[in-house]
């Protein structure tokens, strides 16, 4: 085998394999394998070979970015056509990285839609969370799709932000649980019979100033490494996570992908990271026209170059063609460039891509559609939280039910932002001469979009694709009367004979279901959340609080059910519903798991991911603050309340969520000492003490207190979802390690340091049920990002 093609031996490790390709590559083909192409600068959608692709197929992009289109076998024809491009046609033959999201299922008409993530983390069950993304690594690779720019580990902690929806909640531990199970999913225990996992954003982006999306992160090191590191460290080593996506914003005014302390000290020196950083979408671009941290497309791709920033997508700006001519003017030092290209090439032969770089040829669209149905249904179901309940739930079926509110009828709305049918319409919007997202319109792009998106809007899509329905038409297959109105939308009142026709259909039913809450779309349409959409204020919007108020004042018994992604501060006739039901953007069967809990089908065991104010006043208001801080510090003598006009407590917070049944926890044991580098054995048995079968999470929390640094005054420490039978009760054991509660000291170091810790279990975050206090001895341990442990063992029985 000659020099240039040893590369092509198997034999080789990755890294040398990446070593003796790089060594072959030129300038140019250095600097454009760090950035990607659309695919319609290649081929058509049928995959065929464009001739403009001309221009583009000697730069030798090595990604291709985010596409989807509407059928698995068109995707697998034009990700192949897209391969051969790159294999046959250039020097050197090296296949392409292809890109999609998959947060709430592959990004890619055909595939199943599951519930948004605030969703998933509210089931409390990441090893269903792993089913769901071992669904969607298969689907991925049967049609070539081999890099995923998912999931998202930031933490949700200000529900002005408009992509809350889009973490796992506010708690760093679940976050990290969830993520861990996300990234096991996707990549599987063979990277070469996986899918790249992408963690974003890193790091901060889910605390941006006033809640505003790409505004500053203001954060000192404990909080950036403690609190936002955590989930990402946890990923790292325990799910070998293979990518990170930078954040938009400045960490200690500096772009995070223009920022080495961020992407080279915290990430690769501290955290340990051996893979490849993919830019969000316009990154450098951003620093030019947004940041101005550099004057132009070189000074900016030099800037990322150094600070550890691997790619560049969607289209090269600073790196490629800019970033080659800063290396021949000596401005940029091509050793950087050539450990990311090494990074990237890697990556690739670690998945097998050059031995396997070829779809499917030939897939079963019904099969494939099928794939992840009850898995869908089950995370649905799961996900729905029941807050409230006078024992009006479960209904009756032979009650006379008005379903009012603006999700009474909607179907669409149950599919957020980075789920396929809302990408499909923004594209579709995006096409027929609506607003640009960060990739921008051309006109090939139209071309393409034309086609692939020929089947119609996004309801019929959702309808006939995924067999998607409304939570009015759900109810009525259960129920002998039910009527439907809308009475207003998510942010505008409808006329006036509108509200009145809804306030009479309320007034002469025996119940009525408030179908309130939000909508996540992206740029387009009439939306309370997603990326770009964020609120100063985070109270219910006034339409549908008009609306709420007259149905309260009807005296019709009102279940309110809430379709949302993030907090909603609630109106009193809201809040003194009769029954009170919190569900996700849910996807095809969101609508059918709440109506299967209203009708006590299923028994409700959903769990918030979030704390939810009392009032806008209150942000921030997670449960994790720390001591002293927020409602987690002591009144003064004479002074009964936080503010003069609200409590300073959540409405609902961190974990809560009820049943039909009861349950109680009973006979604690724990160990009374551990040593820094020993473990804690506590335990306590659940009882079911209802009358039906149901489920819970228990929860273990901890507090760690003293040696000069304020600390969390609880964190989540461990949970366990357990099912039981009327009056039965289990045997729940948590073992954790000292190395769990590492955290910066107060001369810098990371270490477990002796002293006292508080542990409790419970059922949410703010009602602890048994508590015992432990005494950590021995010396200080000092910790490297490798040696720490993250999440507890858990025994059932």
């Amino acid at each position: 085998m000659s020099t240039m093609h040893t590369h092509l031996d198997a034999s080789l490790s990755p890294e040398k394999r990446a070593t003796a390709l790089l060594g072959a590559m030129t300038l140019r083909e250095k600097a454009f394998q760090i950035t990607s192409i659309a695919p319609w600068n290649y081929v058509d959608s049928a995959g065929q070979r464009v001739a403009a692709a001309d221009s583009y197929v000697q730069r030798g992009a090595g990604f291709i970015c985010n596409f989807g289109v509407d059928d698995p076998q068109s995707m697998a024809a034009t990700v192949g056509g897209l391969q051969r491009v790159a294999i046959e046609e250039t020097r050197l033959g090296i296949p392409m990285l292809v890109q999609a999201e998959a947060l709430s299922g592959f990004l890619s008409g055909g595939h199943m839609v599951f519930p948004t993530p605030t969703g998933l983390a509210a089931t409390w069950s990441p090893d269903l969370v792993e089913a769901m993304t071992d669904v969607i690594r298969r689907q991925m690779t049967r049609v070539g799709v081999r890099h995923a720019l998912s999931p998202n580990l930031d933490l949700g902690l200000d529900p002005r932000w408009g992509r809350v929806h889009e973490t796992f909640g506010e708690d760093p531990y679940l976050t990290a649980a969830m993520g861990v199970a996300f990234v096991r999913g996707l990549q599987s225990d063979d990277l070469t019979q996986g899918v790249i996992a992408t963690a974003k954003h890193f790091i901060g982006y889910g605390a941006p100033e006033g809640g505003s999306n790409l505004a500053a992160y203001e954060g000192g090191s404990r909080r950036t490494r403690d609190l936002h590191g955590f989930a990402f460290e946890a990923a790292i080593h325990l799910a070998n996570l293979q990518s990170v996506m930078n954040s938009y914003s400045d960490v200690d005014a500096v772009p995070a992908g223009a920022s080495r302390a961020v992407l080279t000290d915290l990430l690769r020196e501290t955290f340990g990271f051996d893979g490849f950083v993919s830019a969000d979408y316009g990154t450098i671009e951003q620093f030019v026209d947004r940041q101005r941290a550099a004057l132009t497309p070189g000074e900016a791709g030099r800037l990322a170059i150094h600070a550890g920033l691997d790619t560049e997508f969607p289209v090269p700006f600073g790196f490629g063609e800019a970033l080659a001519a800063e290396v021949e003017a000596g401005r940029a030092d091509v050793a950087d460039l050539d450990t990311a290209v090494h990074r990237v090439l890697t990556a690739k032969f670690r998945i097998g891509l050059f031995e396997n770089p070829y779809p499917h040829e030939r897939i079963d669209v019904a099969s494939v559609a099928a794939e992840g149905v009850d898995v869908s249904r089950e995370l649905a179901r799961r996900s729905v939280v029941m807050l409230e309940n006078d024992g009006i739930l479960p209904l009756s079926p032979s009650a006379k039910i008005a379903v009012i509110g603006p999700h009474a009828d909607n179907v669409v709305n149950q599919f957020a932002t980075y789920s396929y049918p809302a990408f499909r319409d923004m594209m579709v919007h995006m096409s027929s001469g609506g607003m640009g997202n960060m990739i921008g319109v051309d006109p090939a792009m139209v071309e393409w979009n034309n086609t692939v998106f020929a089947g119609g809007p996004g309801e019929h899509y959702v309808r006939d694709r995924l067999g998607a329905r409304s939570l009015g038409e759900v109810l009525a297959e259960r129920a002998a009367s039910v009527v439907v109105e809308r009475g207003a939308s998510l942010t505008a009142d409808l006329t006036d004979a509108e509200f009145d026709r809804a306030v009479a259909t309320a007034d002469g039913a025996d119940i009525v279901i408030l179908a309130l809450g939000g909508a996540s779309l992206w740029f387009n349409g009439e939306r309370t959340e997603g990326e770009g959409s964020d609120s100063a204020d985070i109270s219910l919007p006034a339409a549908q609080t008009r609306l709420a108020d007259a149905v309260a004042a009807t005296g019709t018994p009102v279940v309110t059910v809430l379709t949302q992604g993030r907090a909603y501060v609630l109106p009193e006739s809201v809040r003194a519903s009769r029954a009170l039901v919190v569900a996700p953007f849910g996807g095809p069967f969101g609508p059918d798991a709440v109506a299967d809990v209203l009708f006590g089908e299923v028994n409700p065991s959903g769990k918030l991911a979030y704390s939810i104010p009392r009032s806008p006043g209150q942000i921030p208001v997670y449960h994790h603050q720390r001591s002293g801080t927020g409602y987690r510090k002591p009144l003064p003598p004479d002074v009964t309340h936080h503010y003069l006009d609200t409590e300073a407590t959540p409405l609902y917070g961190f974990a809560r969520g009820e049943s039909f049944t009861s349950f109680e926890l009973i006979d604690l044991e724990a160990d009374r000492t551990m040593t820094t580098d020993g473990s804690v054995r506590i335990s306590a048995t659940v009882r079911n003490t209802g009358g039906r079968a149901g489920a819970t999470v228990v929860q273990l929390y901890a507090g760690a207190f003293g040696l000069g640094v304020t600390r969390p005054a609880q964190q989540l420490a461990g949970f366990q979802r357990v099912e039981l039978d009327a009056s039965a009760s289990v045997r729940v054991s948590f073992e954790v390690q000292a190395r769990q509660f590492g955290y910066t000291a107060l001369d810098g170091a990371f270490t477990v340091d002796p002293g006292p810790l508080k542990l409790w279990m419970g059922f949410d975050s703010e009602t602890p049920a048994l508590a015992t206090e432990i005494e950590v001895t021995g010396a200080r341990l000092p910790l490297k990002s490798g040696e720490r442990s993250f999440l507890s063992v858990v025994t059932v029985g």
